[in-house]
């Protein structure tokens, strides 16, 4: 039995804005300087917008629960590109989601003064972790108000910090140079880096798409909710970053840094009611992003288990309300088993970052998933004319190819500077060779799996 609960394009669009906006965002891009101001307003024209468009037009298209796995299968058929896909963006998840719940435990420390011990930080990364996992037991629309309140909640905590960094300038003026020079970009590899982040960060758009059943009327929701919701994300991403890079020396600012630490900075506490008060905040959009994430995750997992591309445990529904609980019990089962192995890592190596590591691994496949919906966009304009498109992407031939390929080489770029070592120094090498070989170990298994899946077909 199905919900008979309906999103309103208000819930569509604060939808649109939990899966895509990450209230942390702005600050570590902002340690590469002003030109970090370049980057936003480039990333924004040059992929979100294209992305945001195409995503528009293939979710109204073709709607259903595959999202992606099922644009990618229908412009490719009888090749694993979807299985591929659908593998890719599976294997995030529970990736992401181990590396936010061993984000938990600090803000909880930062929140409380309360100093957690090993077993009691695991057990806080559990709970956050099978809390995500019952909770996307419910359909969408059952939780609608959790997704509606971490929205609101994000886009407080980014108005937040940019009001915080015009309130000091106001007072004290700006920290960092502001001559015009120190707005123009660099092209050295610490300024390609953050491409992989603000990409990142700008993804999510198809997720809205394996909602249509829970719309009153998608074809006119999802591309309203996209085109609204990515209007208002990039207009607060660049406020947040105004608010940082104005009120806080570039040189504070370091590539872990995250939202707390902007907040604690530019008010210059790292404790007290406030800052307290913004670390729970943001722990509880940590939930809201997993959740939405995962609705949209599950059903992907779950559409490409039904046509024999991933395991059968994928397939697996509820009785009840029809919902993909094998894939969510796969992604629980997952996060669970790499957050203890994050234990047992950082009892052998107590330095080690373990949140990068497994969010650059999780950044990477994400990123991967995306890369053949650019060109099944292109064929499935040229393979399947004739069908209906509620929402159609403007331009000729040669518009669309750009719009098409520009996100694409953007990508290509991000998991380059992400997953490979640009240079062979220790540092280095230590740094980004388990994000290679992470990467590497999750791309083969998902050729044997999917080879199994077709084989056992």
């Amino acid at each position: 039995m199905q919900s008979t609960k309906k999103f309103k394009l208000t819930d569509a669009i604060l939808t649109v804005i939990c899966v895509v906006f990450v209230a942390e965002a702005a600050a570590p891009v902002a340690s590469i300087g002003n030109s970090q101001y370049f980057w936003w307003i480039f990333m924004i024209a040059a992929f979100l917008l294209p992305y945001g468009l195409i995503a528009s037009e293939l979710g109204t298209t073709y709607e259903g629960d595959g999202g992606l796995y099922d644009w990618i299968s229908k412009a490719f058929p009888g090749t694993k590109w979807g299985a591929r896909a659908a593998w890719w963006y599976w294997i995030n998840f529970p990736l992401w989601m181990a590396s936010l719940a061993v984000m938990c435990p600090d803000l909880i420390t930062t929140a409380t003064g309360v100093q957690l011990n090993a077993a009691a930080s695991l057990l806080i990364q559990l709970a956050f972790i099978w809390i995500v996992t019952f909770v996307a037991f419910s359909p969408v629309c059952d939780n609608i108000l959790i997704l509606n309140i971490c929205s609101v909640i994000k886009v407080l905590l980014a108005v937040v910090v940019g009001a915080l960094g015009v309130y000091y300038v106001a007072n004290n003026g700006f920290v960092n140079d502001m001559s015009p020079s120190t707005f123009l970009p660099s092209f050295d590899a610490n300024s390609l880096s953050y491409i992989s982040v603000i990409v990142f960060n700008c993804l999510g758009f198809e997720v809205i798409c394996t909602m249509s059943d829970s719309m009153e009327n998608p074809k006119k929701q999802i591309p309203q909710s996209i085109i609204v919701g990515g209007i208002v994300i990039a207009a607060i991403y660049l406020f947040g970053a105004f608010g940082i890079g104005a009120a806080i020396p570039t040189a504070s600012i370091s590539t872990d840094s995250g939202l707390i630490d902007a907040v604690m900075l530019i008010t210059g506490r790292s404790g007290g009611l406030f800052v307290s008060l913004v670390a729970l905040l943001f722990m509880v959009t940590l939930f809201g992003n997993m959740i939405s994430w995962s609705m949209g995750v599950n059903n992907t997992a779950c559409y490409a288990a039904e046509n024999h591309d991933l395991p059968r445990f994928f397939a697996r529904r509820s009785p009840k309300n029809n919902m993909p609980t094998g894939a969510a019990l796969a992604n629980g089962i997952v996060a669970s088993l790499v957050c203890v192995l994050g234990v047992i890592i950082q009892m052998v190596a107590p330095d080690s970052e373990l949140f990068w590591t497994f969010f650059a691994l999780n950044l990477v496949m994400l990123l991967l998933s995306y890369v053949p919906v650019f060109p099944a966009f292109l064929a499935l304009r040229k393979k399947d004319p004739d069908t209906e498109r509620p929402f159609r992407v403007p331009g000729g031939p040669g518009l669309l190819k750009l719009l098409a390929y520009l996100p694409m080489v953007l990508i290509a770029i991000a998991v380059l500077f992400t997953a490979v070592p640009l240079s062979f120094d220790a540092a280095t090498l230590s740094a980004t060779l388990p994000i290679t070989v992470g990467s590497v170990v999750c791309i083969i298994a998902g050729e044997a799996i999917i080879a199994a899946c077709r084989k056992k077909q």
